[in-house]
């Protein structure tokens, strides 16, 4: 079977979670969560959670474990904490919990990234993998980034992710 077929078999309704690693945003001042709410729901999937959590491992950590133990998340977007400096440690938490990781969604999203920013996109360590049979996904805090990461990649296959995984 391809992928076209495997596609066929897509988990339609997917429950997302939204975690939002940041010391500065508010769900006032929020427009990357924003705009990811928007998107998932028009895309016709919902949004299950939605937190800010500051840029602290063990927290980033605890709400993936969290979200991970719950029936209602398909798949887990964190949303910031993915470039290179000092406070940006989202993927040193998360990246350990992958059962695999999917190295394709981030050297694709590089990729997409070069059209848009140009040669900044090789400061991006956006990456996504599987675990418990969820797919988690971790992209840029930029509103750009998350147009991106959600419209060409996530919302595209997500569904074809979760099938493979929990078949």
């Amino acid at each position: 079977m391809g992928a076209r077929e495997h596609k066929k078999h897509s988990i339609k309704n997917i429950g997302f979670a939204l975690v939002i690693v940041s010391d500065t945003r508010t769900e006032k001042n929020d427009a990357s969560g924003m705009l990811m709410k928007e998107l998932i729901t028009k895309a016709g999937h919902r949004v299950v959670g939605y937190k800010i959590v500051r840029n602290d491992k063990d927290e980033i950590l605890s709400e993936a474990l969290q979200l991970l133990s719950s029936n209602d998340v398909d798949a887990i977007i964190f949303c910031g904490g993915t470039g290179i400096s000092s406070r940006d440690i989202t993927i040193e938490a998360i990246k350990p919990i992958f059962d695999k990781e999917l190295n394709g969604f981030g050297e694709i999203f590089r990729v997409l990234s070069m059209e848009e920013i140009g040669s900044a996109a090789i400061m991006s360590r956006a990456t996504a993998g599987v675990t418990k049979g969820k797919a988690i996904f971790c992209i840029p805090g930029s509103k750009g980034a998350v147009k991106l990461a959600l419209e060409r990649l996530i919302l595209q296959e997500c569904g074809h992710i979760l099938w493979e995984v929990k078949r």
